[in-house]
């Protein structure tokens, strides 16, 4: 290589050495020339840096309406050192004192706590955090020396508590710190920015801005979501449970449509809350599943081959193993005599299940219990999910392999047992639940979550065989209470008891009421299931409390999904009968006046399905409160008024025979 290579380079390498350090020394010089200028006047230079938070990217659900949003507010701060120079200066009118009383009456904080701040002897106290932008500009419009602004982001859950434990919270840092905003807080927290800023003469600034997060859709569903919150209401309601859960799965995907329980919170002003209100119990809580876990049972054993629908059992209303009696739920030792398997399975007899579970022998019981997930998470999306938890399989005793058969000594969670059942429904297949959808990207690339299929765990023959026993626990059985006319319902109730903390034995008193459903059974479109905690009053049985739960929710959403049910059967939810009736279309209507920030304009819903009505309310961020079935007949506001986001319409739904009846020419007065 050539000498006058090296020489060009070190000449440019030099220039540009050069050219450097006269930038610095230029800028050196300007800070000294700056500080002392401002030393003379008596005022020291000070300097300002902060990181600049991102915008939070949007939650949506299945249809695309926002359920958590951040919007700009303000951090507001003072520097009471600075204010005491000015004051002392005489450089401003204000006293500590007035300027306590105003801001506090502006934003409704105690005036001594702030004057007690503005005393302090330091060069920064925190005054206000998310303060609305209106209020902050109220504030900077009265020139209060020595206070300063720096944004922040708040954010606002616009349904209140829809699904509130299953959004979780965001600290005041910014961060998700429980739920959906924890486990994904990473893509939706976006990169921060950083600004720095010398306070001198002439201001000069030095930014990286911010970066928002990208946007999250979920599979949950509103309008589903909502039967469900109601169906809780309802339920606290009526049986005072201490726990209360709900949880909707689409089978034949591991989709979660809808999850809630009781107690609750609003994520809008969670620093009031306690963790347990918090607390999203359909991931969490662990607790002994009752009869609802011998669909469980039944399954492993037909698969086996041990165990065919019409097998006979005698069942003289107990079994002893060892020096232990087991009873069914519904008697003290009242025999039942010789019957089969699936009528077992009717009438929830503990005595057929422990036999069964006996004769299905332990290796292959836990082989069957692990592959439908028991013992270990399902890998939920969701932070909070516990493992539940399965007797050692070494220590397992006689009397344990027959109560595991009908649901006690083994903890579950509500997902782990309604993710197995589910793998029952579908055909077989056992899939990892999940509520994240699709991801929206900051610069509009999108990625999209697919279903995720972790085993076979039972055959299709053995889930057509579990199904059609199960439609025979609804039709005939236990289930009755879930039974829709027209709607083929798979489904088993569930009554635990539950373990007395002082005795350590079984309570008399206490129970968990559950019940498990899935439909179409044929082609399920929805599976659920229900959870009451140790419900007070005089019923304390799965099918009594749940069971028409699990029907609302069901008719309901196969209404809002508008499809089919079997062909063999008619079904009363969407089949019209023939008629020249035409459908009201809903008007177009002009809105009162033109809606604020934070206000929509609710809809007229005249003639609309569920689902129609759903989508319309959703789009709108309004909270919806259905009853009835078939066609809205009736909304309680009037369409075109100006509302808050978020605000509850009530929608009366009435069947098409009735709206038929009703338009219908009156009979001729005689």
């Amino acid at each position: 290589m050539k000498r006058g290579y090296f020489v060009r380079e070190n000449v440019l390498y030099g220039l540009l050495i050069f050219m450097v350090v006269a930038v610095v020394g230029r800028l050196f010089m300007l800070q000294v020339i700056d500080a002392s200028e401002l030393k003379a006047k008596g005022i020291e230079r000070r300097t300002s840096s902060a990181s600049l938070l991102p915008e939070r990217g949007k939650i949506l659900d299945a249809q695309g309406s926002v359920l958590a949003q951040s919007i700009p507010v303000k951090e507001i701060y003072a520097d009471p050192r600075a204010i005491n120079e000015l004051i002392a200066k005489k450089q401003t009118s204000w006293t500590k004192e007035a300027m306590a009383d105003k801001i506090g009456e502006l934003l409704d904080l105690d005036r001594d706590k702030l004057l007690e701040k503005l005393n302090k002897d330091l060069s920064w106290v925190n005054i206000a955090n998310q303060v609305d932008l209106e209020k902050a500009e109220a504030i900077k419009a009265l020139k209060l020396p020595g206070i300063g602004y720096s944004d922040q982001q708040r954010r606002v859950y616009p349904m209140d508590n829809l699904a509130s434990a299953v959004l979780g919270i965001v600290n005041l840092a910014g961060h998700g710190a429980e739920g959906i905003e924890s486990y994904y807080d990473e893509e939706l927290y976006g990169t921060p920015g950083y600004t720095s800023q010398q306070f001198m003469l002439k201001d000069s600034k030095l930014n990286e801005p911010a970066l928002k997060g990208s946007d999250i859709q979920l599979t949950l569903d509103s309008t589903i979501q909502y039967l469900i919150e109601q169906q809780l209401d309802q339920l606290v309601e009526r049986t005072q449970g201490k726990r209360i859960a709900i949880l909707a799965m689409d089978p034949m995907t591991g989709k979660i449509l809808g999850m809630g329980s009781r107690p609750t919170f609003n994520p809008n002003d969670y620093t009031s809350t306690t963790p347990e209100e918090r607390r999203n119990l359909n991931i969490s809580m662990s607790y002994e599943p009752g009869s609802t876990f011998k669909i469980i049972t039944g399954a492993a054993a037909l698969e086996e081959g041990i165990l065919k629908p019409d097998d006979v059992f005698d069942d003289p209303g107990y079994i002893r193993i060892g020096p232990r009696y087991i009873t069914n739920w519904d008697s003290d030792f009242r025999p039942h005599g010789e019957i089969t398997f699936q009528e077992g399975m009717m009438i929830s007899s503990n005595v057929v299940l422990a036999q069964v579970g006996m004769e299905l022998r332990k290796e292959a019981f836990y082989t069957y219990l692990r592959a439908f997930g028991f013992g270990g998470r399902t890998g939920i999306d969701l932070t909070g999910e516990e493992t539940g938890l399965l007797i050692p399989q070494d220590k397992a005793r006689d009397i344990d392999m027959a109560t595991m058969s009908f649901g006690q000594a083994n903890l579950v969670t509500p997902v782990q047992l309604l993710t197995a059942i589910s793998s029952i429904a579908n055909g077989g297949t056992l899939y990892k639940p999940y509520i994240l959808e699709k991801i929206t990207y900051p610069d509009g690339t999108t990625k999209t979550i697919n279903p995720t299929p972790v085993r076979q765990v039972v055959s299709k023959s053995t889930s057509e065989q579990m199904t059609a026993i199960l439609e025979a626990v609804v039709n005939e059985g236990t289930g009755a209470a879930a039974h829709i006319p027209g709607i083929r319902v798979a489904g088993k109730t569930g009554t635990a008891q539950k373990v007395d903390p002082e005795t350590g034995g079984y309570s008399s008193t206490d129970f968990v009421a559950s019940f498990a459903a899935y439909a179409p059974a044929n082609d399920p479109k929805i599976a659920l299931i229900i959870l009451i905690d140790t419900p007070q009053g005089e019923s304390h049985q799965g099918g009594t409390l749940a069971g028409p739960v699990a029907k609302a929710i069901i008719e309901g959403a196969l209404q809002y999904y508008g499809i089919p049910v079997a062909h063999e059967t008619p079904s009363e939810v969407s089949k019209l009968p023939e008629t020249n009736f035409e459908r009201p279309t809903p008007a177009s209507v002009a809105p009162e006046r033109t809606p604020l920030k934070g206000e929509t304009v609710v809809p007229d819903l005249t003639g609309l399905t569920m689902r129609q009505a759903g989508e319309k309310l959703a789009q709108a961020e309004l909270h919806v409160n259905f009853s009835g079935t078939g066609l809205v007949s009736s909304q309680s506001i009037q369409p075109g008024t100006v509302v808050n986001t978020g605000t509850m319409i009530d929608v009366q739904f009435t069947p098409l025979e009735e709206i038929l009846k009703q338009t219908e020419d009156p009979p001729p007065t005689p």
